[in-house]
């Protein structure tokens, strides 16, 4: 029973904090791109950045942060991400709240756009971005038909 306590507590452990690094805003890996209409990755203008990851997958990246240029710019200017499905980060990166940012994506509350397509092999960095300028960034497998 302890055998069966003490794994379980490593799991949890290693799967809340043991991957997990900061990203600090001038890793490169904090450069937040869109994609254009014309299918070229630009440089997003950003503040106050705040990022995870972990070399364990690529589907580990979550990031908040937020961006001056306004959502009716960013709507005419860059591609719309289909079928975005942010990803549960741990409970600690407090700032990236999955659930809530889902259903702000379904009611239309915050736009999905196509950060860069294939930042790793079959995953794409989806950016959502709210009227008031808060912004997600997150890996997803890239089956959302934006290819």
């Amino acid at each position: 029973m302890l055998s069966a306590l003490v794994a379980g507590a490593a799991i949890w452990y290693l799967q809340e904090y043991g991957y997990y690094a900061e990203v600090p805003a001038s890793a490169p890996e904090a450069a937040i791109t869109l994609t254009g209409l014309d299918g070229v990755a630009e440089p997003l203008v950003t503040a106050g950045f705040r990022g995870i990851d972990a070399g364990s997958s690529p589907l580990r990246f979550r990031a908040c942060f937020t961006t001056p240029v306004s959502l009716a710019t960013l709507t005419e200017t860059f591609r719309i991400y289909d079928h975005p499905t942010p990803l549960i980060g741990p409970r600690w990166f407090d700032c990236f709240d999955a659930g809530r940012l889902t259903e702000d994506l379904e009611t239309g509350a915050a736009v999905a756009f196509l950060g860069k397509a294939g930042i790793h092999p079959g995953v794409d960095r989806v950016v959502a971005i709210y009227p008031d300028g808060r912004a997600f960034a997150w890996h997803q497998l890239d089956g959302g038909g934006d290819e």
